[in-house]
């Protein structure tokens, strides 16, 4: 392998890296070469917004979503403490993570997902990648409690969600790499907040960079929940949170008080949207950019244009919108905006006929 082959996002930042028990050691990490993924102009959402727009698109990452930035430094730390398995609450993407990485490893992962509450594309990985499901009655929230308990009470199980610290050193590296490729940070950084770790990793990220010098100045940050599962809006937890966007479906997050931190010090703003918003702008970012992603993530941009619509984000902003997870995790919210087919002979005038062009 040369020099300039990607190796993992470790390899490449790992003198910015806490690597808790694993910090300082030669062992190898434990990765699926994840992170590295596209920065990609969008034009034609720029053009509608007024503003310099980029997309972040973490669905390139080795399991679909940016939780394996997270998660390769999480099972780095896990291996180095001599933990056998992975533990973790999820609504889907984490759990798809977690047990790849599980495999990786030669670790056991066990999942806990809420009943009922998980789109089958995450299940479907989490359960290919050899790890034990564990269905509970409850929501995310719930879950997590539980996790919590569980690995408080056997220290050699380690929980992977974001309330480990480790977790949060990952997936900071996201903002390293945008502020790699623009040469500076953004004026406004958009993104999908459920559990807001992801939020409160990009902040560290920037500030980190920015009281080092190495970039002049930090982005507001812009954090956008689902207005049924929006506790940061309203500054208070949501007993029974509810939205088509499941990776976000999340009423108490664990990083309240990163999010909170991140939306204070940089100057930001949390806001909610709908579901029709954020459906809208999963289409748009579809058929306008040519980038399919699941619903949570387009809260983000979703967040973006009604920024922009009441004079919050100015025109002309450099801005980029993290786009969390790749849109075949949910198949079925796709699926739904379908026509029904119907099948026509082998008529090349019917083609056209289809196509409006006869």
């Amino acid at each position: 392998m040369t020099d300039k082959a990607w190796r993992g996002l470790i390899h490449a930042y790992r003198q910015w890296l806490d690597l808790g028990a694993a910090q300082g050691s030669a062992a190898e990490p434990v990765t699926l070469f994840e992170g590295n993924t596209p920065l990609v102009p969008a034009p034609r959402i720029g053009e509608l917004i007024g503003c310099e727009l980029w997309l972040k698109v973490e669905g390139a990452n080795p399991t679909g979503s940016f939780k394996d930035r997270g998660m390769t430094a999480a099972v780095t730390d896990a291996v180095a403490r001599g933990q056998k398995v992975l533990l973790c609450a999820s609504t889907g993407n984490t759990s798809a993570s977690a047990a790849a990485y599980a495999a990786r490893a030669g670790l056991a992962c066990a999942v806990l997902i809420p009943e009922g509450k998980i789109a089958a594309g995450k299940l479907a990985q989490a359960v290919v990648y050899g790890a034990k499901i564990i269905q509970v009655r409850g929501n995310f929230d719930d879950c997590l409690e539980l996790a919590r308990k569980t690995a408080s009470s056997f220290p050699h199980v380690a929980l992977v969600n974001s309330v480990n610290p480790v977790r949060i050193e990952g997936q900071k590296t996201a903002a390293f790499e945008i502020m790699d490729v623009l040469g500076r940070a953004p004026d406004i950084h958009a993104l999908p907040v459920g559990n807001a770790g992801n939020i409160t990793a990009y902040w560290r990220g920037y500030k980190q960079w920015h009281e080092a010098g190495v970039v002049s100045a930090a982005p507001k940050m812009l954090g956008v929940q689902a207005a049924g599962a929006a506790p940061l809006v309203h500054g208070a937890p949501v007993k029974d949170p509810e939205t088509i966007a499941t990776a976000i479906r999340i009423g108490a997050p664990a990083s309240w008080d990163g999010a909170l931190a991140a939306k204070e010090q940089s100057g930001g703003q949390f806001r909610a949207v709908t579901d029709e918003a954020l459906l809208s702008a999963y289409q748009l970012l579809a058929s306008k950019e040519g980038v399919f992603v699941e619903p949570a993530s387009a809260t983000s941009v979703a967040g973006l244009l009604a920024a922009r619509a009441d004079g919050w984000a100015p025109e002309g902003s450099l801005v980029v919108a993290t786009v969390t997870g790749n849109g075949l995790k949910d198949p079925a919210t796709a699926l739904n905006s379908m026509p029904e087919l119907k099948a026509i002979d082998v008529d090349p005038a019917l083609v056209l006929s289809e196509l409006g062009l006869d």
